[in-house]
């Protein structure tokens, strides 16, 4: 998929979520009022911080997209993970508001009966907000992406919520009237949850981490196979938006020319890049066979 497609798809995947989002968020709100439910009109309140964090990362996704630059040689990807970031944040403090209302509720006594008409909009919020995670998951796994997949993270913590909120709002329309609160209240526990793992995740990132899976050790092995090629004598890999950065020191002959050294290594490049459809670099340095050398490094 070249880069140009992949920012387009992911841009597409945003802007359905941003739009299924804004929906919801109307309904629920309205629901929420005239039904009588605190729970369906919270769960709204917390679509309206989704449409807010979505807008940060159909942002992240514009600046991302910027090729490298004088000041910005590796690019801007990661202002992907910043946005990532910020949804976590707006992850945790929904869940904040959403904990404190519920025992402040519970404290009061406060509870209310709903009507049929909130049941309809917690049910109806279920299954639109399940199928986006799985469509957006399934996107973000495809593009490398850790605004998309962020999103997607988002659209199941709705889904759980919006199944908490269908309970409470169902047992108190059935006459349980607490339901409501202590559902909200679980519901807050993996929001916080969500946002905990959003945010590690993007951290991780942030700060160089190794991507997740086996792409390095795939990497070494295609970088082996070459010929002329000896051993990979150490391979790093961090990501940077959509697109992971890799770092190969490749073993080879110390009687070989630099000119045919650069060849061979731009083969192992070429080879990188046509498997791996998800690097957007390779930077390749060149060591002597089994002859003693020294790593300069200060990290």
């Amino acid at each position: 998929m070249q880069r140009t497609e992949r920012f387009n798809r992911a841009d597409r995947i945003i802007k359905v979520g941003f739009w299924v989002n804004a929906a919801l968020m109307v309904i629920k709100l309205l629901a929420g009022h005239f039904g009588r439910s605190e729970a369906v009109f919270a769960d709204g309140v917390e679509s309206a911080c989704d449409f807010v964090a979505i807008l940060f990362t159909f942002l992240a996704l514009r600046i991302g997209r910027k090729p490298s630059d004088a000041e910005h040689p590796y690019g801007h990807g990661k202002a992907e993970s910043l946005a990532a970031i910020l949804v976590s944040l707006f992850i945790l403090l929904t869940g904040g508001g959403i904990l404190y209302q519920a025992i402040r509720d519970v404290v009061l006594h406060r509870y209310q009966v709903p009507m049929m008409l909130a049941v309809v909009a917690a049910a109806l919020t279920i299954v639109s907000k399940e199928a986006l995670c799985r469509y957006t998951l399934r996107a973000g796994a495809e593009l490398g992406s850790p605004a998309v997949q962020a999103i997607a993270t988002d659209h199941r913590k709705d889904a759980i919520t919006s199944v908490a909120t269908l309970i409470g709002v169902g047992g108190a329309f059935m006459g349980v009237g607490i339901m409501d609160p202590l559902a909200a209240g679980l519901t807050a526990l993996f929001i916080f949850h969500i946002g905990y793992q959003t945010f590690i995740r993007a951290a991780h990132e942030l700060m160089d981490g190794h991507p997740p899976g086996n792409l390095s050790a795939e990497i070494a092995a295609l970088a082996e196979g070459v010929a002329e090629v000896l051993a990979v004598h150490e391979i790093r890999c961090r990501r940077s938006g959509q697109f992971v950065i890799v770092d190969l020191k490749l073993d080879m002959h110390p009687e070989l020319t630099v000119k045919h050294s650069h060849a061979i290594a731009e083969e192992v490049k070429r080879l990188v890049f046509k498997r791996f459809p998800e690097v957007g670099d390779v930077m390749i340095h060149i060591n002597p066979h089994e002859e003693a050398h020294e790593d300069l490094i200060r990290l």
